[in-house]
């Protein structure tokens, strides 16, 4: 008898992500799914003080530079944290060389659905500080604000483990922060470029509304349709989410 294998996080070399196939597939060009990811975000945002929020983190920041624009607005300081060698070089050419030209589309997008965001992409970055580090190990509390796109449901096979993923996602947050996230809606294990192969927990608005209600207030949960100019990795959309952390005393 075949024994099923399910793999965790730990189980994955994250160095070895396949950043250039990953950007190729997904972001070289704006496509319609993520101008809606930029769209609810950015109405989230807007209801923020500009700059009200001394110490932001996206939590496994990957190379996607679109939800660190958006915090900026926000935002004082936007710590991007990614354990993959490979993202977190990527992210520190974007900053200090100068981000590639596929991403002015998205900038332009996210300046217009937020006049708040700092005057150009260049101020939007210079207040990104890069952390190569594991999202687990950040300490509770430590933030006003978490982003997270595609990261706790793109990190295992396992449903507990994608919980625990979110929880340590809410915790790093102070009781009365904020949360933002996006997850691909019930994607498969897939593979990214001709060969690499990477975990994928299916979940949905139910499963996220599961996890994040008894953390959380003020909890909104949306999802997007499929997006038919994205690869087909058996996905079907995203689940957007916009959150208040609940007070964790008692």
């Amino acid at each position: 008898m075949d024994t099923v294998t399910t793999t965790h996080n730990d189980d994955v070399d994250w160095d070895r992500w396949p950043v250039a196939d990953y950007l190729a597939e997904n972001y070289r060009e704006l496509h319609h799914a993520d101008a809606e990811v930029i769209a609810h975000h950015s109405a989230f945002y807007r209801r923020l003080p500009p700059g009200g929020i001394a110490r932001s983190v996206e939590f496994g920041a990957g190379p996607n530079l679109y939800p660190l624009i958006l915090a900026s607005a926000a935002s004082r300081r936007v710590d991007a944290v990614e354990a993959g060698a490979g993202n977190v070089a990527y992210l520190h050419r974007q900053i200090v060389c100068g981000p590639d030209a596929s991403w002015l589309p998205f900038d332009a997008l996210c300046r217009r659905l937020n006049p708040d965001l700092p005057r150009t992409l260049a101020a939007s970055l210079a207040q990104v500080q890069v952390i190569h580090a594991d999202v687990r190990e950040l300490e509770p509390g430590d933030y006003e604000l978490a982003s997270m796109h595609f990261v706790a449901e793109g990190a295992t096979e396992d449903r507990a483990e994608f919980a625990d993923l979110c929880r340590a996602f809410a915790r790093c947050v102070v009781p009365g922060g904020y949360l933002v996230a996006a997850f691909m809606e019930n994607m498969p294990t897939y593979r990214i470029g001709p060969t690499s192969r990477w975990p994928g927990c299916p979940v949905s608005p139910a499963t996220v509304t599961e996890v994040f209600a008894p953390l959380t207030r003020e909890l909104s949960v949306t999802r997007v349709d499929t997006d038919p100019t994205l690869p087909d990795h058996g996905d079907s959309g995203m689940v957007l989410l916009t959150a208040v952390t609940a007070d964790r005393r008692g």
